[in-house]
């Protein structure tokens, strides 16, 4: 849906690895301006990510997890990292709803790609619109979706939390209007 074409006289000139982490790699990358002048930023290299607003009989389902970054629980829409090499985004959300919420989604429509943190790091962030839902056994992988918690909410409510705070998460917020606008809500 999104293509992002580069024709910044900016150039990118090099890479060096800092730290390669579990999920990210931290890189430091030397870059040039257009009057020539050298530069290095610091890069946080992503292997992607995918999220869906998952909707049934006008009500969202929202998910509670801790966020160690944040050393907090923050609400958000189910979403996960691409972490299976070349499998399309649409199938990474289907396998992501399935994992935290039990749902199998009859249809996901792309809404949207995101870039929730462009000034430091490359993640790409799918976010799908997920409907026609059914119950399924619920996976959770690792100690974060083992606590995590599942709400349904009206999209009333759902809108309500982005506006007022409740949820602060970009990806969240983005798919939620993103899905408001689109089925009209």
């Amino acid at each position: 849906m999104t293509d992002t074409v580069s024709n910044s006289p900016f150039r990118h000139l090099s890479d060096e690895l800092i730290h390669e982490g579990v999920i990210i790699s931290f890189f430091e990358g030397t870059f040039e301006g257009p009057d020539g002048v050298t530069f290095k930023r610091d890069i946080i290299r992503h292997p992607g990510a995918v999220s869906a607003v998952a909707v049934d009989d006008g009500h969202v389902y929202l998910v509670r997890q801790y966020r160690a970054a944040l050393d907090a629980d923050l609400w958000e829409i189910p979403a996960g990292k691409r972490d299976i090499t070349d499998e399309p985004p649409a199938v990474t959300a289907g396998r992501e709803l399935e994992e935290e919420i039990g749902m199998n989604a009859g249809s996901l429509v792309e809404l949207m790609m995101i870039h929730q943190s462009p000034g430091f790091c490359d993640e790409d962030q799918y976010i799908y619109l997920a409907t026609d839902l059914t119950p399924v056994p619920q996976r959770l992988d690792g100690i974060e979706e083992q606590h995590l918690v599942v709400d349904r909410v009206t999209t009333d409510q759902a809108i309500a939390m982005c506006l007022d705070g409740r949820i602060t998460d970009a990806k969240s917020i983005c798919g939620l209007l993103a899905a408001a606008r689109t089925l009209g809500w």
